[in-house]
């Protein structure tokens, strides 16, 4: 089954958001050491992701 590079449906009442923010210089270095790591190990690093205090719903 080929699922192949597609178009996301939207489900009815949900906007999905696309954050375009260029990325902090802290966030590219956090990026470059997981995938470092897993060129070096083959292993997935576990990460933590920071939760967002502002939550936004459209409606």
């Amino acid at each position: 089954m080929d699922i192949g590079m597609g178009l996301i449906r939207e489900p009815e009442g949900v906007d999905f958001v696309v954050d375009p923010r260029p990325l902090k210089d802290w966030e590219k270095k956090h990026i470059s050491d997981i995938i470092a790591h897993y060129k070096k190990t083959g292993e997935i690093k576990k990460i933590s992701v920071p939760k967002k205090s502002k939550i936004r719903h459209t409606v």
